[in-house]
């Protein structure tokens, strides 16, 4: 928990560094982020305890050249680097992702069901249902979910609606016993 809590502060902080100066810090971190995806090499280098500090920024360096970071995220990830606190990066993208989804209006999220695709109708519903409901344009993914029998989990941000027949059974099954 603490560990979020510190995440959540760096991320707001880059955030709202690149507000102020008008750079798209999230956009960096992104393709910062999917670098280190491509590469284990890369990972463990720049996560793993076994390379020094001076390694690591060497290393980072010629990344940062290569991508074209700007100057904010350059200075943000050696700054991670140097305190030793890289190992916090993963978290703080992700908070980064969601304060800058928030800024431009939209939230993502997740609907899980157990067949192989959504219909389109349904999908507006929910997204309808979802942008009264939070206020935001939700950005939806589908993910099909073995183990639901029918219906949909829906989970965007804190906002979680769950109506599978699993739930439902379940529920029927405790009003029963209580």
């Amino acid at each position: 928990m603490k560990e979020q809590n510190v995440a959540k502060a760096y991320a707001q902080a880059i955030v709202d560094l690149g507000l102020e100066k008008k750079i798209d810090t999230a956009g960096d971190l992104t393709l910062f982020q999917e670098t280190i995806n491509s590469s284990n090499d890369l990972e463990n280098v720049l996560f793993l305890d076994v390379f020094t500090v001076d390694e690591k920024v060497k290393v980072f360096e010629a990344i940062s050249k290569k991508l074209n970071l700007n100057s904010i995220t350059h200075n943000f990830v050696d700054y991670l680097i140097h305190t030793k606190r890289m190992n916090l990066f993963p978290l703080i993208y992700k908070e980064v992702i969601v304060l800058d989804d928030a800024e431009k209006g939209f939230i993502r999220g997740v609907i899980e069901g157990a067949d192989k695709d959504i219909d389109v109708n349904f999908l507006n519903q929910i997204k309808s249902f979802l942008k009264n409901k939070v206020g935001k344009n939700p950005e939806l993914k589908y993910i099909q979910n073995s183990a639901l029998t029918a219906g949909f989990k829906i989970t965007v941000d804190d906002f979680q609606l769950d109506a599978t027949i699993d739930n439902q059974l379940e529920q029927f099954k405790n009003s029963i016993l209580l």
